[in-house]
């Protein structure tokens, strides 16, 4: 048996060339498939510790340069106080009291000769507006000359009658003739004179030189001229507008709000509101009535306050959007286009110098790759140290703003309520336009360092 076995191998044929290249081949490929995972591994370490890096950077700021704010309009604020809370949202009108508001006619009619104001110019009580021309006025001073003498006349026969009375030479009858002569030239006198007044003619100076054909006609209130109906040379009935003169001194706003609202409401709340079609500028008004009764066609009650401060640029029949005040408590608010929602949650940016949490956190990415090198026991080549000195952030100049999570509240009057969700220092600038676009640049941000 073992002479068979060693018979066995004694035979075998030495290895030939083409056993010999197979194998030298199949050898070269394991050793590249080795080199090839360890430089693979190396790779992954890289990228871990630029991964590891962009772990450190400060993901809640973002900087934009003059430029970049320059080009979207940055605009900086600050939380302010606003009664938000507890209020009623109402609906109205501004409107100016029927005596604030005046219609400037002739008692007679006539021809418009001229006009001396326009629409919008300020007049003050018994400044003329216009004039008018009717042969009528001519005819009525005439008369009141003629009259005037004869009531004179009448007074002093009706004296002289008296007189002869009282010694018995004269009859009763001629005296009483004589009163009532006196009493009706006295009456039209006074009729006279009444008209010849309301068409602005004074009387007391009225003589057969002063005869006049042309009157004025003048404001009675003092404010501004709100439309002129006439025209030079047009013909106008008596009693028939000429102007309208509206006194804004006294304008107020009427609140229309719903029956279940209505007990929340009383006389000296604070309202404020804003114009509807200019929701811009924000105007005050104090409550002063509270109507009793229902608007027509509506179950809606009128509410009556006073509008306070300027009120320029403020015109009667102008639509208004309020809010009452039910509380006197103030909250912490902001414009409310300062905020913005991402992933659920909202924020505020403030202006802040984040430049050392960034130094800091650069610090700490040199200290964390060398502790990974040692954990792992990987050598990093030249090549590696620079490419990791590549990614190092380097920090741009410019204005730097830092996200703050808040929690909203009520919204109004452009102003919304906040809660602050995290400390920030006191008198802070805070962006009220122009946060979209740097919710905006922080999200690239940190996109561009994702892996």
């Amino acid at each position: 048996m073992k002479k068979k076995i060693i018979n066995k191998f004694s035979i075998m044929k030495p290895p030939t060339i083409k056993t010999i290249f197979i194998l030298a081949i199949a050898y070269g490929i394991f050793t590249i498939s080795s080199c090839s995972s360890k430089s693979e591994t190396k790779a992954e370490d890289g990228e871990h510790g630029e991964e590891h890096h962009d772990e450190h950077e400060n993901a809640n700021t973002a900087t934009l340069t003059d430029e970049q704010m320059k080009s979207i309009k940055i605009e900086f604020g600050s939380i302010e106080k606003k009664q938000l809370t507890a209020s009623l949202k109402a609906n109205g009108l501004l409107k100016v009291p029927n005596q604030n508001m005046a219609t400037a006619t002739a008692s007679l009619g006539g021809v418009i000769k001229s006009i001396l104001v326009q629409t919008g110019n300020t007049v003050s009580k018994g400044q003329t507006i216009a004039t008018i021309a009717n042969n009528s006025f001519i005819i009525m001073q005439e008369e009141f000359i003629s009259v005037s003498a004869k009531a004179d006349f009448a007074q002093l026969e009706f004296a002289r009658q008296k007189e002869l009375q009282q010694g018995n030479a004269t009859a009763l009858k001629t005296l009483q003739t004589s009163e009532s002569e006196l009493k009706t030239f006295k009456a039209r006198k006074a009729s006279l004179q009444k008209q010849l007044e309301s068409v602005g003619i004074n009387t007391a100076s009225l003589t057969s030189e002063t005869i006049q054909s042309i009157v004025n006609i003048t404001s009675p209130i003092s404010g501004a001229v709100s439309n002129v109906m006439v025209n030079i040379g047009s013909y106008v009935d008596a009693n028939n507008p000429i102007a309208t003169i509206v006194d804004n001194s006294q304008l107020h706003l009427d609140l229309y709000v719903y029956e279940k609202d209505l007990s929340k409401l009383k006389v000296g709340q604070t309202i404020h509101f804003t114009l509807t079609n200019n929701p811009g500028k924000e105007y005050d008004a104090d409550v002063y009535a509270i109507s009793n009764t229902f608007e027509q066609n509506t179950k809606a009650i009128a509410i009556h306050a006073m509008v306070k401060g300027n009120k320029q640029g403020l015109i009667d029949g102008m639509s208004i959007t309020a809010l009452v005040s039910l509380e006197n408590a103030t909250l912490d608010a902001v414009p409310t286009n300062s905020i913005v929602s991402h992933e659920g949650q909202e924020f505020i940016f403030i202006v802040t110098d984040a430049h050392t949490e960034e130094e800091h956190h650069e610090h700490g990415e040199g200290e964390t790759a060398e502790h990974k090198h040692d954990e792992h026991g990987h050598e990093h080549s030249e090549a590696a140290k620079d490419e990791h000195k590549e990614g190092e952030h380097h920090e741009e100049e410019g204005t730097t703003f830092e996200k703050i999570p808040v929690r909203k509240g009520t919204t109004d009057v452009g102003y919304t309520e906040i809660t602050l969700l995290k400390d920030i220092p006191a008198n802070s600038k805070v962006v009220t336009q122009g946060a979209f676009f740097v919710l905006a640049k922080m999200s690239n941000k940190g996109e561009g360092h994702s892996h």
